[in-house]
């Protein structure tokens, strides 16, 4: 649990009377780095598959993408109904999380993605690596 009273590293120099309505309606033992996406990575002969934990999100609320040899996985649920009746001090409907993964030289057109029960699994085909050419520079 965080030392509210006396904190180090804090940037935005917040003291306990000003965080103290921002960790109110948290879980006690609640840390911010278990709110990211869990991920197992494991290496087969021909390719790396990845499950990634995302419960709670539709299919459709998940998007996966590779550019530049990086897999970003994003997903995103807005609540657009509004309740009226309640006398909510808080809801936590919406959500968004995104994750980066540096996978490297991947065959991108063979990628194959499943989301089944909050579980993304992601098969990246292992592609041949690309030889470097080797240039001496001078120097002077």
């Amino acid at each position: 649990m965080r030392n509210y009273l006396v904190r180090r590293n804090n940037d935005n120099n917040l003291d306990f009377f000003d965080d103290a309505f921002n960790s109110f309606f948290k879980p006690m033992f609640y840390e911010e780095k278990y709110n990211t996406m869990k991920t197992d990575i494991k290496e087969t002969e021909n390719s790396y598959v990845m499950d990634v934990e995302i419960p709670g999100f539709d299919k459709k609320d998940v998007n996966v993408s590779l550019k530049d040899g990086y897999l970003t996985i994003t997903a995103e649920k807005k609540e657009t109904e509004e309740d009226k009746k309640g006398n909510y001090i808080r809801r936590e409907r919406s959500a968004s999380l995104s994750r980066s993964y540096y996978v490297g030289d991947v065959s991108k057109d063979a990628v194959k993605a499943k989301y089944e029960n909050g579980i993304l699994s992601i098969e990246l085909p292992k592609e041949e690596p690309k030889k470097e050419l080797t240039h001496n520079v001078e120097i002077q």
